[in-house]
């Protein structure tokens, strides 16, 4: 095998200050994928029309906003369809499509303004049962969305204590060790509520919230303080590391970052993470005020 130099010998010794150039400033760097939240306005389009956008590489259906506690588990899709008269099973054939593209759909737990809590060990294996029955390889006679199978589950946790998010990951995994699981902290560490679920191991996917959180996200212009965050996440025991931010200004109180600054200056600072995955992007809605995602895709 011959050298790189005296592959080098064979440049055009026009050519050779350029390559030497493009060389030095390569550095390794990760392709990823974006990821985004539907479900939590009615006028962000369907299921079907997000996905097929080809922006997305994982769509979270938000929220299961209400579960443990021995409450009945309910499913909130705000405008779009209503589970007590059993319609959203309307969005069955759509995330089988959204599936037949390669889209990883994932249902989310919790959100900013649910009702849920696990109240014991127990407790969170009886939740694991019903969503694994109700929303993934199980059976069940009421399954909201109807008979497609998703392929994961997402933990935005934001409310309650960080009890026994640990033990609903592993009774999940314990239905099946394929399943994907994500989690959505906000960016200090350590999460109050999904820290010791994290630590587990068994997330695939985790999109730290970098907004909302003026310590630990882009303001200004200035970016220091969220990549010096994402380098402690990078220690996290996440299998894959997402970028979470909004995707326009109107989608979070604080945090927002203009995608030129998002490419320019944000990106090419974590893209050599092996443990990067992508964008995270609240949510579906913004996104279609802002095409934030078309800005984007071809630079995460």
């Amino acid at each position: 095998m011959k050298s790189n130099m005296a592959s080098l010998k064979q440049v055009s010794p026009l050519l050779l200050p350029l390559l030497l150039i493009f060389i030095s400033l390569f550095k390794p760097s990760h392709a990823g994928g974006i990821a985004v939240y539907w479900g939590q306005n009615g006028n962000e389009g369907s299921l079907a029309d997000a996905c097929n956008t080809g922006n997305y590489k994982y769509v979270n259906i938000a929220f299961l906003s209400a579960f443990g506690g021995g409450q009945t588990p309910q499913l909130n899709l705000a405008g779009h369809c209503n589970p007590s008269i059993n319609n959203c099973n309307v969005f069955s054939d759509q995330i089988k499509g959204c599936q037949s593209r390669g889209i990883k759909v994932l249902l989310s737990l919790g959100g900013a303004s649910g009702s849920y809590s696990l109240s014991s060990a127990d407790d969170a294996t009886q939740v694991a049962n019903y969503i694994w029955n109700n929303f993934l390889g199980g059976q069940s006679s009421s399954r909201p969305l109807g008979d497609a199978v998703l392929d994961g589950v997402d933990f935005d946790i934001e409310a309650g204590s960080g009890n026994h998010w640990d033990d609903l990951a592993r009774s999940l995994k314990g239905h099946n060790s394929q399943l994907l699981l994500a989690a959505a902290p906000q960016c200090p560490i350590p999460d109050a509520h999904l820290d010791s679920a994290i630590k587990t191991g068994l997330f695939d996917y985790v999109w730290v919230q970098f907004y909302n959180n003026p310590p630990c996200q882009y303001s200004s212009g200035n970016t220091n303080s969220l990549i010096s965050s994402w380098n402690q996440w990078t220690s996290s025991q996440a299998k894959q590391l997402f970028l979470g931010v909004p995707a326009s200004t109107a989608a979070a109180g604080s945090g927002f970052i203009p995608a030129n600054d998002l490419i320019s200056q944000v990106l090419p600072a974590i893209k050599g993470s092996s443990k990067y995955g992508g964008v995270m992007l609240w949510d579906r809605f913004n996104d279609v005020q802002t095409q934030y995602s078309d800005a984007i895709k071809g630079s995460v």
